[in-house]
């Protein structure tokens, strides 16, 4: 007996102390575990790239979103569907099927705005359910929720800018011809004419709709400075035969129209004296102590745009009535003074011949600034888009 056990005792100290058969042992009972730890670890791997993933596509989109609101090509009330598409987009880059993603993003937009600003505060929160894999399984976690949240301001704030602009009439006699638009009809007639609108009164009916617009991006008249100078030749004023008459730069627009509203034709054609007045009138000094400058400071406008219009249906005579080529370039240097001086130019042709055309392309601050007009429509809607662009100037996005 005691031989037996002393057999059985020696059997096991012989099994226990032999290490022949333990790594297939170890192997087998570790190889799950380390199968599943490595599973876990790619689990986690990719919930951290997928959080990271979405959080970029928020970030996008809140500032995207933002941004598109400052710039007004959607309101508060599209932002959500603004935001959603472009976190869908973005998370297309990872995946198949973005739709619950989409439906899963919560997005608030709100506007906030004063005298001298807007502002607009985009949140977008997104989430999704990401399937796991492995021993987080085995433990009993099938999923797990990818969120994400982004609030930005960035890049939407609208600071106003304010602006100064002379707007360069023609009065010419030529003024007194007629357009292409028909103000009164035959009788019983639909086509044909028996009157014509003439282009002084195009002009009019132009220049109202530019004050429309600089009424609209500024009701209250802090922000934009208007005058008008119309000019001919051979009419005097102050030993000048170049300008018939100036309304002086005033807030608002109701002097500008009010003197617009009188304007009549006669006379010839030459705008070097009305552009280097016009210059003189509105170009920012070195000092700041020029009457815009000075004017906006009063009124807490840091910075003011200068802008000048000219617009002519003829090209420069002088008192003839040909085209006279001294008169052209007095002109073409009178526009390069303002330019270097950091003036804007906008020039409209109206009906003008081509040597005028040509002249106005030159004076023009860019191609974009330079609009020709062969009709009394075509006209208004070149003075709506010089406004619409100087007004654009008015709300700038900063970061």
């Amino acid at each position: 007996m005691m031989s037996t056990l002393h057999s059985i005792k020696n059997s096991i100290s012989a099994l226990w102390h032999d290490r022949g058969g333990n790594f297939a042992m170890m192997t087998a009972i570790l190889l799950p575990v380390s199968i599943g730890a490595a599973s876990l670890a790619i689990d986690i791997t990719n919930a951290t790239m997928s959080q990271r993933q979405l959080q970029d596509a928020a970030d996008s989109a809140a500032l995207a979103t933002a941004s598109a609101l400052a710039a007004g090509k959607i309101d508060t009330t599209g932002a959500s569907a603004y935001a959603k598409d472009f976190v869908g987009g973005q998370m297309a880059n990872y995946m198949s099927d973005t739709t619950a993603v989409k439906n899963a993003t919560t997005v608030t937009a709100t506007k906030t705005t004063s005298s001298t600003a807007t502002s607009y505060n985009v949140s977008v929160s997104a989430n999704y359910s990401l399937q796991l894999s492995g021993l987080a399984q085995v433990a009993g976690f099938k999923a797990t929720n990818v969120a994400a949240l982004s609030k930005t301001a960035s890049g939407t704030d609208q600071t106003k800018s304010a602006l100064s602009m002379e707007l360069l009439l023609d009065q010419s006699g030529s003024m007194a011809y007629d357009t292409t638009t028909c103000s009164v009809y035959k009788k019983n007639s639909t086509t044909k004419c028996k009157t014509y609108v003439i282009k002084m009164d195009a002009l009019k009916a132009a220049a109202a709709k530019l004050f429309d617009a600089l009424d609209t991006a500024d009701p209250t008249h802090v922000l934009v400075r208007t005058g008008v100078m119309s000019y001919a030749n051979g009419l005097l004023r102050d030993n000048s035969d170049k300008i018939k008459s100036v309304s002086a730069m005033d807030w608002g627009t109701s002097a500008s129209r009010s003197y617009v509203s009188t304007l009549s034709a006669s006379g010839g054609t030459d705008a070097t004296e009305p552009m280097q007045q016009a210059t003189t009138a509105i170009k920012k000094t070195s000092d700041g102590k020029d009457t815009e400058s000075v004017q906006h400071a009063n009124k807490g406008n840091t910075n003011a745009d200068r802008y000048i219009v000219l617009m002519t249906d003829g090209e420069m005579t002088g008192n003839s009535s040909e085209w006279n080529s001294a008169k052209d370039a007095n002109v073409r240097a009178a526009c390069d003074a303002a330019k270097t001086a950091n003036v804007t130019i906008f020039t409209v042709a109206f009906m003008a011949p081509d040597k005028g055309k040509s002249l106005l392309k030159y004076c023009a601050s860019s191609t974009s600034n330079y609009f020709e007009a062969e009709t009394m429509e075509n006209l208004i809607d070149d003075f709506d888009s010089i406004a619409q662009t100087a007004t654009q100037a008015i709300t700038r996005l900063t970061n």
